[in-house]
């Protein structure tokens, strides 16, 4: 394949890739070999059904995380967790693969019971998607609770100018989609290595399903 045909499935999958976030559709996105090395299943969280966590915990295998944008997050009043966590085991919290974790608070919607069954994960999930379309701090306090069962994360404040992670390449897409700026990301893993799942093999998986598989190369080009 010539760099100009290259180029021209880059930018279809791309294309692909907005269509089928703007009509609710998962997407695969690889972030790079020189980074996680990772591909992530990655939702409107709008469109999180129970359905969907099940297949995020039967076919990806990783945690499943909401990604809000820096501006939700500031407005909801959300912290990194490395900033705020008062014990020795936030210290020296290196990373070998980024300059910090994405990670804030943990919630569950204060309708659910455990937290954890798919109906209601699916609950918080699409409720938090709520919350991000028109965000207040008092709305979001008195509607979810913490500690909880869905991982949040806070998105760097210049978004993929600041930091090339799924976290980032998600609410990228969501933006493009004119989606709310909250969206799901789940580690694909390898069920024989219990690593991450090869990019090949990603793809395959996202050909028998009839899903759209991306290159972060790829969104960074159309985005940042």
């Amino acid at each position: 394949m010539s760099r100009s045909e290259e180029t021209a499935v880059d930018a279809d999958s791309v294309a692909d890739a907005v269509a089928a976030f703007a009509r609710g559709e998962p997407v695969l996105i690889h972030d790079a070999a020189d980074r996680e090395g990772e591909t992530d299943l990655v939702y409107p969280a709008g469109a999180v059904t129970p359905e969907a966590v099940a297949r995020m915990r039967n076919d990806a295998g990783g945690l499943v995380c909401v990604a809000l944008s820096d501006r939700v997050a500031e407005a909801l009043e959300l912290p990194f967790m490395q900033e705020v966590l008062d014990h020795p085991t936030a210290a020296d919290h290196d990373l070998a693969y980024d300059e910090r974790s994405s990670f804030s608070l943990t919630v569950n919607h204060r309708d659910t019971f455990t937290g954890i069954t798919d109906d209601d994960r699916s609950l918080t999930i699409q409720e938090l998607a709520t919350v991000a379309a028109d965000p207040d701090p008092d709305v979001f306090s008195d509607a979810f609770r913490s500690p909880g069962h869905v991982h949040l994360l806070r998105a760097a404040p210049d978004g993929l100018s600041d930091r090339e992670g799924h976290t980032e390449l998600a609410l990228a897409l969501a933006a493009a989609a004119d989606q709310p700026e909250a969206a799901v990301v789940c580690e694909m893993l390898d069920d024989e290595t219990g690593a991450a799942l090869p990019p090949a093999a990603a793809r395959a998986y996202a050909d028998r399903e009839g899903l759209v598989y991306v290159e972060g190369a790829s969104l960074l080009e159309r985005f940042d």
